[in-house]
């Protein structure tokens, strides 16, 4: 019987660990590759996901087969643009209408002011689909403030719903501003206003105020201010207990809007949806901005931002 060769052994035996690494490497790369899939997968389906949600194509209201209160927000400062404008709250209550399944429309409001003309769009839009849909009742439900422009929306409400610490009124306009022309004098500043047309400087902050612009700029307000009211008696109606100070630009807390008239009862978009429509479940109308449009108007302004930079973008603007 021959001896066996210790080397050989050993090459066989370094031949087998070096044969096990090499598979174990493999199968470890295999697993990680498989593991890659599953993780790629798994992001690729998330974002499948956003996108569906960020491009509206899933939405409650499609969830939601049955009788339903629709609820539409009017909530931050109303301006011609964001959430508060009213081509924005317009198109929630439209529709927030058209569907078959609304037993009764909320608007719930959270506003200081703000426009009086987007205010007034929406005042308007209220009462024409109010005419549309007569079945469908339309409430406003005052959260933490409903003041001037806010209030300017709620009045054309069936009723509106207050909480006992809300804010309500302000029923007035202002125009605010600043003058620097003392400060001008003080720093050795001199304003150089050239203009066609005598009234085209119309309270210039720079510039002495004129009385007789003064006086315009107060008549405008005064004719704002009678149109805010009108809306209110019309909306309001006798509910209104008009005191001396209704109409003057204060404030008042829910409890006390309601004893005036301006409000109608205490109670949340919770409590309305139950007690007052008779239908619990609330399906949210309000627009909102999905994904791609951020994406379009964020990347739209930063291009914006670097023509002006690059000094693509300028001349003479007429205002």
């Amino acid at each position: 019987m021959a001896d066996r060769d210790p080397f050989n052994s050993e090459e066989n035996w370094e031949r087998k660990v070096l044969e096990k690494v090499a598979l174990a490497a493999v199968q470890e790369q295999r697993r990680a590759r498989h593991w890659g899939i599953f993780f790629k997968l798994l992001l690729f389906i998330y974002l499948f996901a956003l996108l569906f949600l960020g491009m509206g194509w899933l939405s409650k209201k499609d969830a939601l087969p049955g009788k339903h209160t629709a609820l539409v927000e009017l909530r931050g400062v109303i301006g011609p643009e964001g959430s508060a404008s009213a081509d924005t709250v317009m198109t929630g209550l439209q529709d927030a209408f058209k569907d078959k399944r609304t037993q009764g429309v909320v608007v719930r409001i959270n506003s200081p002011g703000g426009s009086p003309v987007q205010a007034g769009h929406i005042n308007d839009e209220i009462r024409r689909l109010r005419a549309k849909y007569p079945n469908i009742p339309l409430y406003a439900v005052v959260e933490d403030i409903c003041a001037s422009g806010g209030y300017y929306v709620a009045v054309a409400a069936d009723k509106i719903y207050v909480d006992k610490s809300s804010i309500i009124g302000s029923i007035g306009v202002l125009m605010d501003g600043f003058g620097f022309t003392g400060a001008m004098e003080k720093l050795g500043i001199e304003r150089r206003l050239l203009a066609a047309g005598e009234n085209k400087g119309f309270l210039d902050p720079f510039s002495p105020i004129q009385e007789s612009q003064k006086e315009y700029a107060e008549k405008m307000l005064n004719e704002i201010h009678q149109q805010f009211i009108a809306v209110v008696r019309q909306g309001r109606g006798k509910r209104l207990q008009e005191t001396p100070e209704l109409f003057s630009g204060l404030l008042w807390i829910g409890s006390k809007s309601v004893e005036l008239g301006l409000a109608d009862a205490l109670g949340s978009v919770d409590y309305v949806a139950r007690e007052v429509i008779k239908a619990e479940d609330i399906v949210d109308f309000t627009p909102r901005e999905n994904i791609a449009e951020r994406v379009v108007r964020r990347f739209g302004a930063a291009m914006a931002e670097t023509m002006i930079r690059l000094g693509t973008i300028g001349g003479v603007s007429v205002r």
